[in-house]
């Protein structure tokens, strides 16, 4: 979708982004001055497009461009030239660093973006005074012997077999 308009796929809330009837997300863009079109690319989610669409947007058009994410355009590689090949090319390494950006935070924390915890300093002072993840505290160490001999305990009196019978059997 470009600038509200449907064209051939079903529309996406994302500037220069529609769903193929199969469910991929493409992406392109109308070269300024030209009424030819770049075209960036088949990405998996829509997000991935819109990212895809920033990219040349803003190598296409600079900061007059309106774009999906503009607080992520300084984090999107750059095309290495004005070609249609460089700017594709841009665009897809774009939507791998949404992809990313997305799965990283969905696995780590199972949610689309990340999320802080805040601590108190006492909190932050509890864990690193008892760090449980220390490689440390997991090794052993030569100068603690962990092993014993029988002699080491005490005899029990109260044992749950009597031995003070000798029946053969």
């Amino acid at each position: 979708m470009e600038d509200g308009k449907r064209m051939g796929g079903i529309t996406s809330e994302y500037r220069g982004v529609r769903k193929r009837k199969w469910g991929k997300w493409v992406s392109e863009i109308r070269e300024p001055g030209k009424k030819t079109r770049i075209w960036l690319g088949s990405f998996e989610t829509a997000e991935m497009a819109a990212a895809a669409y920033d990219s040349a947007a803003f190598h296409l058009r600079g900061h007059a461009a309106k774009l999906n994410f503009p607080e992520l355009i300084e984090h999107f590689p750059k095309p290495a030239s004005s070609s249609p090949e460089d700017i594709r090319l841009a665009a897809q390494q774009a939507a791998i660093t949404v992809q990313n950006t997305n799965s990283m935070a969905s696995t780590s924390h199972g949610h689309e973006a990340p999320v802080t915890v805040g601590l108190s300093p006492t909190q932050i002072q509890a864990i690193n005074d008892f760090p449980m993840d220390s490689p440390n505290m997991w090794t052993t160490h030569e100068d603690i012997n962990f092993t014993y001999e029988m002699s080491d305990y005490q005899e029990m009196d109260d044992c749950l077999w009597d031995y003070s019978s000798t029946n053969s059997f």
